[in-house]
């Protein structure tokens, strides 16, 4: 568990790559690694994983490593794959549908138990085996189920209101794909936003000034 509660953000948003790195050694049969070792396949530098893996107690033996799968088990508590938190999606778009179609929530320490839209061709169907209902029983659910986080996969505008609705059943994760500002409106909620158009532009740029001097 961490040694206090001002581990930088930066450190934990290493964490979730750390976790799947030693998966795969994991699932090759590796047994133990050196920090040395393991920077050399993730580009850190082996004093930045000491630093970053002390921030939460000392995994590793001087002489012999960190033990993989230890280590795996470790970052995984840390990061909470085995809370099982409930997750709803709203937007079953193409986005939405792919997001729900490809990612392995139980792994990850959540369980997706349902989805939302206004479009009627997809009412009542299902993402593998979570069904989407329409949006106009969200807080009727969020009230019976009580579900901990929210996939947003709407656009901005109406993002707003749905999110005002699911702030006033409890939900205070939101894994936010909207360009909507959620920290604005409610400060006491924890929102992790992923904008696709910014990573892209993002690489644009390193592609841009790669050859520059």
């Amino acid at each position: 568990m961490p040694k206090n509660n001002n581990i930088s953000m930066s450190v934990i948003k290493r964490m979730p790559r750390y976790y799947r790195f030693l998966g795969k050694l994991k699932d090759d049969g590796i047994i133990r690694i050196s920090s040395c070792e393991l920077s050399k396949m993730m580009g850190f530098t082996a004093s930045q994983i000491r630093q970053d893996l002390n921030c939460f107690g000392g995994f590793g033996q001087q002489g012999y490593g960190y033990n993989v799968e230890q280590l795996y088990d470790e970052i995984g508590n840390i990061l909470g794959v085995n809370t099982a938190l409930s997750v709803i999606l709203v937007g079953a778009g193409n986005l939405g549908h792919a997001i729900a179609s490809h990612m392995e929530f139980e792994r990850r320490g959540f369980k997706l138990i349902g989805a939302f839209d206004e479009n009627p061709a997809l009412i009542g169907s299902k993402i593998k085996n979570t069904e989407i209902y329409s949006i106009s029983t969200l807080e009727d659910f969020c009230t019976r189920n009580k579900p901990t986080v929210a996939i947003i996969c709407v656009p901005t505008n109406p993002a707003a209101a749905i999110v005002e609705k699911l702030y006033n059943c409890g939900i205070k994760g939101f894994w936010n794909y909207s360009h909507y500002d959620i920290l604005s409106a409610y400060p006491d909620v924890i929102v992790e936003n992923v904008h696709l158009s910014d990573s892209l532009l993002t690489l644009s740029y390193q592609l841009k000034n790669a050859n520059k001097d």
